[in-house]
């Protein structure tokens, strides 16, 4: 959730950190700051509030030079969003900064016993507890005081671990990377980590354990930062740091060993996107322009997995023989947010064309409530990013019972990806927005193709998965025909704006889509705004209902067209003012609701991609309208690192 970036090299730093520090603004943050080695002296500058007029502005009226530094955007966890309780933070020496990501779970002890040895502390975070404690050790590993004195040189020896380009050889900042592993062996919780130390003026020291932290490869100059967007404009060559890896970085190189193990499992990756890829381009917020990103998103989520002389879809990456996929019994799908719907549309799809039953379940929750699990259940993880916290967590629990994980992301080189038994990639792009949209239709474009993978090794004829598969081919053009409808839907959201609440109705299929367009609403616009299903409105909600509540009826002319009518007619009765999302050709519709707009006409189980994007356009033009931020939602981030 929190983001960082470390640079050391021959540059100057301060450029550096800060343009990777807006390159992170939209995983979500209160405050942000720099710690640079200018000179001899360690100088930090950090500020509550954005980065432009926080920061930026307080680094342009007292500038730091030097070529060493760490930068970091806070999303509150331990202390108020404040300047004090902002990143970075120092040891009782200050001679040491640190920045982190991540939850120290039992900072209360460590301090407790900090304090009683002297020291003082200026924040109420977790983080400068552990700065303070990885002073510590280094007090005890050089033989110098915790009050600065100098260090003695320590005993050469050789590291645990993989390397750079050249093979190891002993420097005297092994003394930080030591103290920082003997203070990691006494922490309970996550961490993603960047150290250095006014002792080394060419090293930055990472560590990581569930929070993501990779190394960026460059000449004569090295990065350190928790998402790639940050660095992309400097290097595409990157290592994703594994839990426990304890990496030393340098101008010239870098080291990796690992606290568990003798050896690190290090690999050179190639970053898959471009700095313009992860640019706004010319639209106004990054959410619009992933929303018209769609129709090409959809293209890559197909592209070489149709296959029309077979009658099915194909995939790489599964990793399950044809006599292992037709042994699955259930499938459990565990997500959250925004995936979490995707997996209710997953549920729909697989049950009805492979016929295996499948239950979805909060990430969260399928990690404390100790599910059974029979012995032919796989368990499918979704999630962008590939490092949401829980559902990790969800993917580790199901492995360690001995169940085979998959997962669908977009993250190549994630945690997630690299920790599954094999999965699909939805190769959609970066996604900067907060509130995901193109990630959701790609994750239920893939679902689909999945389902029918599945189906046709059981039941599943030839005929209707072709139609399928050609249904699925004509999405793109489809979703460029709902984009078309641009002005005739802000129009609409002007005349919605001032709502305080709404309703998102839907059944069978586009059920989940109510859930995920009241989602999005919210997520942006501030408005309270529920998901149902259309039949549940008679059984509590429909007290709700009057003159100034709008709902949104999700009415394609589907198997459950009868019936989503039938409760459109309650909501009319009562007053409540109808924006129905049907079919083009739907002439009746107008006779009940007051405002229409039209989807294009597909099959039943393809109506939720066409659905979703007209909801995406109608949260965003209200969120417009209202003058919210709706790239950096209030109290939100991008990908939820922490439980």
């Amino acid at each position: 959730m929190c983001g960082i970036i470390g640079y050391v090299g021959k540059k100057s730093a301060s450029p550096i950190l800060l343009e990777g520090l807006r390159r992170l603004e939209y995983r979500g943050y209160d405050s942000a700051g720099v710690a640079v080695l200018d000179k001899a002296d360690l100088v930090v500058r950090k500020k509550l509030g954005k980065i432009d007029e926080g920061i930026a502005r307080l680094l342009k009226t007292e500038p730091v030079e030097g070529c060493l530094g760490i930068a970091h955007t806070r999303w509150a966890t331990h202390g108020v969003p404040a300047d004090k309780n902002s990143h970075p933070h120092f040891d009782q020496s200050e001679k040491i900064a640190v920045v982190h990501n991540g939850v120290i779970e039992n900072y209360d002890a460590l301090k407790q016993r900090l304090l009683q040895a002297g020291h003082k502390f200026k924040s109420d975070t977790d983080t400068e507890v552990l700065a303070h404690l990885i002073g510590e050790h280094y007090a005890k590993r050089t033989g110098k005081s915790r009050w600065g004195e100098r260090p003695r040189e320590p005993k050469s020896s050789p590291a645990n671990g993989s390397s750079g380009a050249s093979p190891h050889q002993p420097n005297n900042s092994e003394a930080l990377s030591q103290a920082v592993s003997d203070a990691l062996r006494e922490v309970i919780g996550t961490y993603g980590l960047a150290v250095i130390c006014t002792d080394f003026p060419d090293t930055i020291i990472g560590a990581r354990r569930g929070s993501p932290l990779i190394i960026g490869i460059g000449k004569g100059e090295n990065f350190l930062a928790s998402d790639a967007n940050a660095i992309v404009a400097h290097t595409k060559k990157v290592v994703y740091l594994n839990d426990y890896d304890v990496a030393t970085i340098t101008p010239e190189r870098f080291d990796v060993s690992n606290l568990g193990t003798d050896t690190a499992n290090v690999q050179i990756s190639n970053l898959e996107f471009s700095q313009e890829d992860a640019a706004r381009g010319k639209h106004a917020h990054f959410m619009l322009k992933e929303i018209y990103e769609q129709p090409q998103t959809v293209l890559n989520a197909l592209r070489g997995r149709l296959d029309f002389e077979g009658a099915t879809a194909k995939f790489g990456g599964l990793n399950m023989t044809a006599a292992e996929l037709r042994g699955i019994d259930r499938i459990v799908i565990a997500a959250s947010g925004t995936s979490w719907h995707a997996a209710l549309v997953g549920e729909y799809l697989i049950e009805e064309l492979a016929q295996i039953p499948v239950e979805v379940e909060f990430a969260h929750e399928f990690c404390y409530r100790n599910a059974p699990l029979e012995k032919n259940t796989i368990l499918l993880v979704l999630s962008q990013s590939g490092e949401t916290a829980d559902t990790l967590a969800a993917l580790r629990e199901a492995k360690r019972r001995g169940h085979r994980a998959l997962a669908i992301v977009n993250v190549v080189g994630s945690t997630i990806a690299r920790e599954s038994d094999g999965g699909i990639y939805m190769h959609a792009g970066p996604e900067i927005g907060v509130a995901s949209t193109k990630a959701f239709v790609s994750t239920i474009s893939i679902l689909t193709l999945l389902a029918i993978h599945l189906g046709r090794m059981r039941h599943l004829s030839a005929k209707r998965a072709l139609g399928i598969l050609h249904g699925l081919e004509a999405l793109p053009k489809q979703i460029e025909k709902i984009l078309a409808q641009k002005d005739a839907i802000k129009k609409l959201a002007k005349k919605y704006a001032k709502a305080e609440d709404f309703f998102f109705l839907g059944r069978g299929y586009t059920f989940p889509i109510a859930l995920e367009g009241a989602l999005k609403l919210k997520e942006i616009s501030y408005i309270h705004a529920e998901g149902y299903s259309a039949a549940e409105m008679k059984h509590g909600p429909i007290a709700l209902i009057d003159d100034k509540t709008p709902t949104v009826f999700l009415v394609p002319q589907d198997a459950m067209y009868e019936k989503t009518l039938a409760n459109l007619a309650m909501i009319r009765a009562r007053k409540g003012p109808i924006i129905a999302l049907a079919t083009e050709g739907d002439k009746g519709i107008k006779r009940v609701a007051d405002d229409v707009i039209y989807l294009p006409k597909t099959l039943d189980l393809l109506n939720p991609i066409l659905a979703t994007v007209p909801l995406q356009l109608f949260a965003y033009d209200i969120a417009v309208a209202r003058g919210c931020d709706v790239d950096k939602p209030r109290n939100l981030a991008k990908s939820v690192t922490v439980e």
